[in-house]
């Protein structure tokens, strides 16, 4: 690729994928995986310490693929879950430009951040990722679970049948920059799929300093692909995480990245 392809799509990616648009003087250099996999990501980011590989380093292996079983239709909501939303209103979130088609959440602009604020929490949702191709890998059903406004769990169309792939620690089910799911579990675009996450929040003493970090529990379709696994800070496009600045609270929210990504049968469970 040319530097100057290099830098414009850099500037694409950390717009699409929700970090600030402050490039440094040299950016980092998309490029593909030496396997020849289709994988594409960066290799001059910082080196991840928990793990031997950079952010979104293309040579991570990509998790194994696990087909999982049909979903069929949303079940019940427990007795005691928050309804977020069920088809027919946005009581549950802040004002946005997100719209209501045929029972369905539909992404457009801008995030959907819950009114209300939690600290450990189950949640459920179901999204289904566009079956109409992009014109960019960046915006091939991209959004975002986050909470706290700082920890994303990725939301992606990662089904094995594409050529190219995202970076490991931005396919589906990952925890955005950090940690790849065990294994992908995606459905095909425009089949509905199920995301199960346990999040257990940071916390802090008195002063602020961290005690325990967050913590993320989740089952992709019916799959686990992440059990117990450590929260190393905020996710964030090309850089490593940090705990300055958050707390043991706060709202849910979900992304918007150029992709009309679809979702219902959300509920939460404070624990």
């Amino acid at each position: 690729m040319s530097s100057y392809r290099n830098r414009v799509l850099f500037l694409i990616g950390i717009f699409l994928l929700g970090a600030p648009i402050t490039a440094p003087a040299q950016p980092p250099e998309l490029v593909e995986a030496a396997d020849g996999s289709g994988i594409v990501g960066y290799r001059n980011t910082p080196r991840q310490p928990w793990s031997e590989y950079h952010v979104h380093d293309p040579d991570r292996p990509a998790p194994p693929i696990v087909e999982p079983g049909p979903i069929g239709l949303p079940r019940g909501v427990p007795s005691d879950a928050i309804v977020l939303f069920d088809g027919s209103d946005l009581d549950a979130w802040r004002p946005n430009e997100w719209k209501i088609d045929e029972g369905d959440l539909v992404s457009t602009q801008g995030p959907m951040v819950t009114r209300e604020e939690f600290g450990d929490l189950q949640l459920h949702l179901q999204y289904l990722a566009p079956e109409e191709p992009s014109d960019s890998l960046w915006d091939r059903g991209n959004n975002g679970v986050f909470f706290m406004d700082a920890i994303e769990v990725q939301i992606f169309d990662s089904h094995a049948s594409h050529e190219q792939q995202i970076y490991a620690d931005g396919q589906a089910a990952a925890i955005y920059g950090q940690t790849p799911p065990l294994v992908n579990a995606c459905l095909p675009p425009g089949e509905w799929q199920t995301y199960d996450i346990v999040f257990l929040a940071p916390r802090f003493d008195d002063q602020g300093n961290l005690t325990a970090p967050a913590r993320i529990t989740m089952v992709h379709n019916g799959i686990l692909v992440h059990l117990d696994q450590e929260v190393y800070g905020n996710t964030a496009h090309l850089r490593l995480g940090s705990y300055q600045g958050l707390s043991s609270r706060g709202p849910i929210s979900l992304g918007a990245h150029r992709s009309p990504v679809r979702f219902r049968n959300i509920w939460v469970r404070p624990l």
